[in-house]
């Protein structure tokens, strides 16, 4: 149960700080990027001892393919990591009621100026240079426990500032589908690709970072 706990938490806190973050930065990419980041890295520290600190539904498969995580368990992260990115949305739904803003500024995730198919490739590049880093920052073998959290933070916010104009740059699919719940409209419709792109982009680094770096040697 405590690990769910740390998962919810630090889940929340992602999707809770990074919506804060687009809500006040006005469009600002650094001030976006940033917000998830370093909300990433503070979860990471409070609660990644407790869990492992996944947050992210495509870290959990990716953990799970590479014999780190029981698939039970697994699953059991995923429910908890969506259950927090839904409750943290619901708060950022009465923050933005409060300022009289509508439902469509809820830090939603979509790709109005491309294709599905670029975005679908945008998505799934993404996150599989961010599991890349996280399985192999994160290995017994070759890994800095240290400085895991730091690290991953800033990868997670560089990889925002690529993609961010592009899809808005997820890389999470709970970070997705809590927004999307409450905004509806085109992130709704949109929000398979946010489910299905990070999960493929998560599957190939699995295997990637096992065959290609040793990171479960």
């Amino acid at each position: 149960m405590q690990k769910l706990v740390a998962e919810f938490m630090g889940t929340f806190l992602l999707v809770f700080l990074g919506s804060g973050a687009v809500l006040l930065a006005q469009g600002n990419a650094l001030t976006i990027a940033l917000g998830f980041g370093l909300a990433i890295t503070v979860s990471a520290y409070a609660f990644g001892g407790i869990s492992g600190g996944h947050f992210n539904p495509a870290v959990t498969t990716a953990m799970v393919i590479n014999g780190r995580t029981p698939a039970l368990e697994g699953l059991m992260y995923v429910i908890a990591q969506i259950i927090g990115a839904i409750a943290a949305s619901a708060c950022v739904r009465v923050a933005t009621s409060a300022l009289k803003l509508p439902a469509s500024q809820m830090a939603q995730t979509d790709f109005p100026k491309i294709s599905v198919g670029a975005a679908f490739f945008v998505e799934a590049l993404v996150t599989f240079l961010f599991l890349m880093v996280i399985l192999a920052v994160t290995a017994d073998r070759i890994g800095n426990p240290d400085f895991a959290g730091l690290t991953i933070g800033v990868t997670l916010a560089l990889l925002i500032l690529f993609a961010l104009n592009l899809t808005g740059g997820s890389l999470n699919p709970a970070r997705s589908i809590g927004p999307a719940l409450f905004a509806g409209g085109s992130a709704l419709k949109h929000l398979w690709l946010y489910i299905v792109a990070p999960e493929v982009g998560a599957i190939v680094a699995a295997f990637a970072a096992r065959f290609l770096l040793d990171t479960e040697g």
